[in-house]
């Protein structure tokens, strides 16, 4: 990144208006302020991930980070912010900061081998892309939402359909192996309808990870707390697949869930998805926080929990990893939250 000052003189563009400005000293102090934020972030991450803990956020598209760790001056277009060019090359300037980011698009439809190496060339060699994976392999019964058409609220034929997996997902992935992280299975809160034990969950998907090759990192999310039992937690570490652990409306507090015995499942490969505070729903956090540009609602248990993650990472010798991921749907901004946690760690540790 170009000096302030610099930028200021060329181009002298001020926070959110897309508009020149004739007076470039002040628009120099006012994209110092601008970028307090990256400059503070740039050594934190580096020194975490340099010890195999790294923290990303869940996505990176979001036009309320500009000016926190995105340059306006990047993806202007005749004097004004072109979406499709932040959209399209923002990930580059992210990478810039951070080492690895979850993508949550990965949820809604199978990843493609030309679309991944796009974005690996995007990044540095030692990033690392965690992926949700598509919902056609992790959903029971499909939502009766318009999106789904024909296939709402009926049962999903695909369900843990290990050969759909393989050849629709980790296919594609290929292309950019030595880039991927952790893929994430993560489950939607299931009904009686489609469990009426936890054991046939538990069962189902011990069968799945026996049908999958090894060599990848997996990881499995729930979202019913009944789950979290060590029949569970035992099926995930026979496979060395990891928890993860998750802040979301109907679980237990990350806190909790990181002290329940057995729930280290991988010793050696952690994650954690920091996504919204327990009790809340998914659009409240939308309408409360958007455009995600601030702390709206800071939430000390799950900083601390979080912090209490990154400590134990920090204390064990690579190539254990800590893999922790924010949405801004937690707090307001994933960015800032991201920050209070490294800096929680570094003042436990002293």
């Amino acid at each position: 990144m170009g000096s302030p000052t610099v930028y200021a003189k060329n181009l002298a563009v001020c926070k959110g208006t897309g508009k020149r400005t004739g007076n470039p000293a002040k628009a120099a102090l006012l994209i110092r302020a601008m970028m307090t934020l990256r400059d503070e972030l740039q050594p934190l991450l580096a020194s975490a991930a340099a010890a195999g803990v790294r923290l990303g956020t869940s996505s990176w598209k979001y036009a309320g980070w500009m000016g926190q760790i995105y340059e306006e001056q990047r993806y202007l277009w005749h004097g004004k912010i072109s979406t499709t060019r932040f959209e399209r090359s923002c990930l580059q300037e992210y990478a810039e900061i951070f080492s690895t980011v979850c993508v949550d698009a990965g949820d809604y439809r199978f990843p493609e081998a030309p679309a991944l190496e796009a974005m690996a060339r995007q990044v540095p060699q030692d990033f690392r892309f965690t992926f949700k994976v598509t919902e056609d392999i992790t959903v029971k019964r499909f939502p009766g939402m318009p999106r789904y058409g024909p296939r709402a609220g009926k049962e999903n034929p695909h369900f843990l359909d290990a050969s759909l997996f393989i050849n629709s997902f980790l296919r594609p992935c290929e292309a950019i192996r030595e880039s991927v992280g952790m893929l994430i299975f993560e489950f939607s809160q299931f009904h009686l309808a489609d469990f009426s034990r936890g054991r046939e969950f538990v069962h189902a998907l011990d069968e799945f990870f026996d049908a999958l090759p090894k060599g990848w990192d997996y990881g499995v999310e729930v979202r019913n707390r009944t789950l979290l039992h060590p029949e569970y937690f035992a099926m995930l570490a026979h496979h060395q697949v990891t928890h993860v652990y998750n802040s979301w409306t109907d679980m237990p507090g990350l806190e909790e869930q990181w002290s329940l015995p057995g729930a280290i499942t991988r010793p050696e490969m952690v994650a954690a998805r920091l996504l919204l505070k327990p009790g809340r729903k998914y659009q409240a956090a939308v309408d409360a926080f958007s455009p995600y540009a601030s702390i709206q609602e800071p939430l000390p248990p799950v900083r601390a929990a979080a912090a209490a993650m990154v400590q134990r990472g920090l204390t064990l010798k690579k190539p254990n990893q800590t893999l922790i991921y924010v949405n801004n749907r937690l707090e307001g901004n994933a960015l800032q939250t991201i920050k209070a946690v490294l800096e929680q760690s570094k003042q436990s540790a002293g």
